[in-house]
């Protein structure tokens, strides 16, 4: 459990430390060392402190922010109804890309959820999914629905692992659907979990058009690792009143 400090009691470093995480969504010891002039040893001694007062995600060479905008601490039931907005409007432009019958992977997340509440609108999909939560959506009667097993990943119904990357090369569906945790200004699709992006890159290979759902709030932000370019995806789904961006082939 994190113990309660009062930000009063933080040096102004720390809290420009804090400043920075929320605005980029994650941010390196080695960048951090060099904005103030001190040793990466400074540093993680700070995020340390940080994170221990929850104020900070911490991670492998750097941390990550806690707040409205970056969720990675909250619990599932917190982070679905942050946002609500924004994510029925990206299910709905995402929901109507999709054919009945169509074939398709779902990632996990909130967002991915909204979307599948969307989806079984529809007839006869055939869903494939790491996401017990996503999967339970859906209408078995009407849907074949087909969980990807393997090892938790948290309390949001998430499945990890090599077996369902193994599954995954096995396929062939006409869409994955993706989620992530930021865009950057490179336009570098990014999350924080490694495990995850292993699972996220064996569907998009498995898949015919794939599909990024991503709400405004993703963009101008980092996270740990690359996922794949926008240019990647052969449709962005924002929920914004311009509808879904389509790359051209």
């Amino acid at each position: 459990m994190n113990r309660f400090i009062p930000t009063a009691t933080f040096s102004d470093r720390q809290h420009r430390i804090i400043a920075l995480a929320e605005q980029q969504g994650f941010v390196t010891i080695e960048k951090l060392a060099e904005e103030f002039s001190v040793s990466a040893q400074t540093v993680r001694r700070d995020i340390i402190a940080l994170a221990e007062a929850g104020q900070l995600q911490r991670f492998h060479g750097g941390a990550g922010a806690i707040g409205d905008m970056e969720t990675i601490r909250l619990d599932h039931g917190h982070k679905e109804r942050l946002g609500v907005e924004g994510k029925l409007a990206v299910a709905s432009q995402a929901s109507a890309l999709i054919p009945d019958g169509a074939s398709l992977y779902l990632d996990v997340g909130t967002t991915i959820e909204y979307t599948a509440g969307q989806l079984n609108r529809l007839n006869g999909l055939k869903v494939f999914t790491n996401s017990m939560r996503t999967a339970l959506t859906f209408d078995p009667k009407r849907h074949e629905v087909t969980v990807l097993g393997g090892r938790m990943a948290g309390n949001d119904g998430s499945l990890v692992g090599e077996d369902i990357v193994m599954m995954l090369n096995g396929l062939r569906v006409d869409y994955a659907l993706i989620a992530c945790s930021a865009i950057d200004d490179r336009g570098r699709v990014m999350d924080f979990d490694m495990s995850k992006i292993a699972v996220k890159k064996a569907a998009m290979a498995a898949a015919a058009r794939c599909v990024l759902l991503a709400t405004p709030s993703k963009f101008g932000r980092t996270a740990l690792s690359t996922l794949a370019t926008l240019e990647a995806f052969d449709v962005v789904v924002t929920g914004e009143q311009t509808g879904a961006s389509q790359n051209q082939p």
